[in-house]
This record gives C-alpha cells, sequence and structure tokens, in this order.
C-alpha cells in the first residue's frame, strides 16, 4: 500500500489546527470534565432509587455506535465477579427473555437514535425496570416520562463517540447504586485525574518523540492494525480503538481478545498481510524494483491490562514473538492505574488519541462520518 504520511502536519500547530476543523482533539481532550459532569447530572437524576425495588435479574443497555460502547464500559468495569450478567444490545429486537425482573437502560447521545428507541418501547411493553441515558428535549427523554424512570441528560462533547464518559459514568453510577460495582466517589476523581495526565502527555504542542499516541499513528499509518486486548477490560479498549480507527481515521482495524485469538486470528501470521521481506539470498539485485508490488502490511497492537491471567501473560508474550519472527512490528500499550474504570480510561484515552492523529498524518478530517450520513439518508 502506498501511504502518504504528512508527519510535520503533527508537528506544526497551524497545520495540525487546519486538519482538525471539527476540533476533534479538543473532543477528546474533554473526557476528565465528562466524568464529573456526568457523576454530578446522575446525582441529581435520583439514581439511588433503582435500587429500591432490590436487585435486578440481569441488567440490559442498548445503544448504537458511540452511545452502545457505554453498555461494554459497564460490563467491564462491573468484571466477572458480578452478580447478574451485563449486556449490550445494538439492533431493533429485544431479546426474548428480558422481562420485568430486568433492568434495560437506553443510551442515545442524541436522544433519537431509532434502535435505542424501538428497544426501549419494547423494555416498557414488556414492564421492565427502566433508566434513560442521553439528550435533553428529545424522544428518549419523552420516554423516560412515558415510563416514569430515572432519565440522566448529557451535554454531547461534540459526536456521540467522543463523549464517551458523559455516557458511560451514569450506568457506572447505577450500577453502583444497585450494589453491582464497587465504584467509590475516590475512584471517579481518579479516573477524572487519568484522563487529564493523558491529555496532558498526548496534547497537540507535544512533539511526535515525546508524544506517545503521535509516535504510535506514524507507526501505524499505512499497516493493517490487528488489536487484542489481554483481558475482557481490554479486549473492550480493542473494540473501541477499532470503531474510532473506522469513524476517525477512516481506516480500517481487525479487534480480537486474548486468549481467543490465539485460537483463530494468530494465523493471520502466516497470510497475505503478514508476507515477509525477502532475505538477502532469495533478493534478486538485478531485478526491476519497478515492477514490485506493494502491500499492506499487518501490525500487532496488544493492549495490555495489569490484570492478566497468567497464561495470557505468556500468551501474549509468546504471541508478540512469533509476530516478529515473522517481520510483523508489534506496538504494546499497557494500562495505567489501579481500578479497572482507571485502567479502561487510560487505554481507551490513549487509543482515541492515536485514532485522531493518525487521520491528520493521513489528510483525512478526523470529525465527519459522511458515509453514516449518506446511509441514514437514504433509508429514511
Amino acid at each position: 500500500m502506498s501511504t502518504v504520511v504528512d508527519s510535520a502536519r503533527l508537528d506544526d500547530p497551524g497545520a495540525l489546527a487546519a486538519a482538525d476543523p471539527g476540533d476533534m482533539l479538543r473532543q477528546v481532550a474533554s473526557s476528565a470534565a465528562q466524568v464529573r459532569q456526568a457523576r454530578l447530572a446522575a446525582s441529581e437524576a435520583g439514581l439511588a432509587r433503582l435500587a429500591e425495588d432490590g436487585r435486578p435479574r440481569a441488567v440490559v443497555v442498548t445503544g448504537m455506535g458511540g452511545s452502545g460502547i457505554s453498555g461494554d464500559v459497564l460490563a467491564a468495569v462491573c468484571g466477572t465477579g458480578c452478580p447478574v450478567p451485563v449486556s449490550t444490545v445494538r439492533g431493533y429486537r429485544l431479546p426474548g427473555w428480558v422481562g420485568a425482573a430486568d433492568l434495560v437502560i437506553a443510551v442515545s447521545c442524541s436522544g433519537g437514535t431509532e434502535e435505542t428507541l424501538a428497544v426501549a418501547a419494547e423494555a416498557m411493553r414488556r414492564g421492565c425496570r427502566m433508566l434513560f441515558v442521553g439528550g435533553a428535549d428529545s424522544p428518549l427523554a419523552e420516554l423516560a416520562v412515558r415510563a416514569r424512570a430515572p432519565f440522566v441528560p448529557v451535554r454531547s462533547a461534540g459526536q456521540p463517540r467522543s463523549t464517551v464518559w458523559g455516557l458511560s459514568i451514569p450506568l457506572v453510577m447505577a450500577a453502583r447504586a444497585l450494589g453491582l460495582a464497587n465504584v467509590p466517589d475516590e475512584v471517579l476523581e481518579a479516573t477524572a485525574v487519568r484522563l487529564e495526565d493523558v491529555a496532558h502527555r498526548c496534547r497537540p504542542d507535544s512533539e511526535s518523540f515525546v508524544n506517545p499516541a503521535k509516535r504510535i499513528a506514524l507507526d501505524m499509518a499505512g499497516e493493517l492494525p490487528m488489536v487484542w486486548g489481554t483481558s475482557d477490560l481490554a479486549a473492550t479498549a480493542a473494540y473501541r480503538m477499532c470503531c474510532q480507527l473506522n469513524e476517525n481515521a477512516k481506516y480500517p482495524g481487525v479487534f480480537g481478545g486474548l486468549p481467543e485469538a490465539n485460537h483463530n486470528q494468530v494465523v493471520a501470521f502466516d497470510g497475505f498481510f503478514a508476507q515477509g521481506a525477502p532475505t538477502a539470498t532469495e533478493e534478486d539485485f538485478f531485478r526491476d524494483r519497478a515492477e514490485d508490488v506493494e502491500t499492506t502490511r499487518l501490525r500487532l497492537v496488544v493492549l495490555r491490562d495489569a490484570e492478566e491471567h497468567p497464561q495470557v501473560t505468556k500468551r501474549r508474550e509468546v504471541s508478540a514473538e512469533l509476530a516478529r519472527a515473522r517481520g510483523i512490528d508489534v506496538t504494546e500499550i499497557p494500562a495505567e492505574g489501579g481500578h479497572p474504570l482507571e485502567r479502561l480510561a487510560h487505554l481507551i484515552a490513549m487509543t482515541d488519541y492515536v485514532t485522531v492523529y493518525l487521520a491528520i498524518a493521513l489528510g483525512v478530517d478526523p470529525t465527519p462520518v459522511s458515509a453514516i450520513q449518506e446511509l441514514k439518508a437514504r433509508i429514511a
């Protein structure tokens, strides 16, 4: 693949600003403020009353795109030790098993997502316990009034995908009220501080040789990223990174998680996108290089959680060895922080910056999602 990458654009303040007319970097930098604002909004919405009817049988989050990721964040924060299942519905239909014993949380940044509204209406007809999170003065807010259920208004950072913490923190607060997650106020503040730290390290005026997100973006440009998480939490961040590659950089990405990726995706190390360069003994120095075919190369991106299963640690290390032995470059991003929410926030923030800087380096405006808008218009 022949890729035109302008690395100088990332270190030229004027060029950087011109390449990001929608202020996506500013939107990403608002993450810490979102945590604090959402914590206050959730408290004012009276989420404590969710516990009045006891613990639900299950928690079902309905949402799409940048809103739907909030369900994955909730499941990751609650963890495998959560006493009830947490699942996300991305579509028009509520699973048949969901009923009055379950809590359904409808999340839509705009408040008008058709799939989310359809599932929420179905949940209301079934008598489910409800919580609504999304845009104020919207169809979603109207449903909350009809359901006589709590509604948490969300102030958009500009795009749903960059409002991830404004949408997710109310769900975490709801889980806390129900006794499904241990997330005290101190952890919420530590998460906000962690996001501020990432914003400082990855700020636009930090040059590429010291800015980790800019360095990773430049390394990745022109290659096909296969993004693996080393825990359920890190796999959530891997999925989020691939979504952000799609929307911000208009770039493909393949996500997976260990150990599952070792049972399928690892075989791609021996495939078309991982063809090693010829060795000195194989290369014909007299050939016409104009006839060489450029291929897109694979890059393994590993999002490392601090709490890996011991066997996953071995799998991660050996996977990286196998990749490098085949000429595949490996990028590792370790999670920072103690609490699951803090670690997940760090991974998501780092990779959000990476995808925006990749877009800018490739000359792509990170904000518009023209294909989505065209698709919506054509099916309306």
